[in-house]
């Protein structure tokens, strides 16, 4: 038996309009589908596990380079949900599950008073929650005018 020749790759505004699943993550990190909530544990954790974002900045869930599918996020695709300090540098516990080590240089301070900072390497934003916003900031202190961190030797000021 042979095989038939491959299908037609879809034409792109079809592949796009594809892509548009009705995945949204709304402001307290819950996720959706087609406005009925995803209470699935496990589907939950993949969905979050496999969040990206595209080279325009646009939300995905990422199976592969071609196939993903886009998230609408209401403020941002995951959240810090708690901070643990290890040998006295600030460790982010993520939503999806992930452990990493904080990076300070990207700790900032909405208008609206809430600390968010980048995981992931730098490639997604993530807002900390009441109890990991608590224990980093129970560290805050002042230097001349700059309000901070410091770890160690090294001062690191809010953005």
């Amino acid at each position: 038996m042979t095989a038939g020749p491959a299908p037609a790759p879809l034409p792109p505004e079809v592949l796009e309009r594809l892509r548009t699943i009705g995945l949204r993550i709304d402001g307290a990190g819950g996720l959706w589908h087609q406005g009925s909530p995803i209470v699935h544990l496990g589907l939950r954790q993949a969905i979050l596990r496999w969040l990206d974002v595209r080279d325009d900045g646009r939300v995905i869930v990422r199976l592969d380079d071609v196939r993903y599918a886009y998230v609408d996020v209401d403020d941002t695709p995951l959240r810090v949900t708690a901070i643990r300090w290890v040998d006295g540098a600030p460790v982010a516990h993520t939503d999806d599950g992930q452990v990493e080590p904080l990076d300070l240089a990207t700790v900032t301070v909405d208008p609206d008073q809430r600390a968010r900072c980048r995981v992931r390497g730098g490639r997604l934003e993530a807002r900390l929650t009441s109890p990991a916003h608590q224990v980093l900031f129970a560290r805050l202190e002042a230097d001349g005018d700059a309000l901070g961190l410091r770890v160690g030797d090294r001062f690191w000021p809010l953005g």
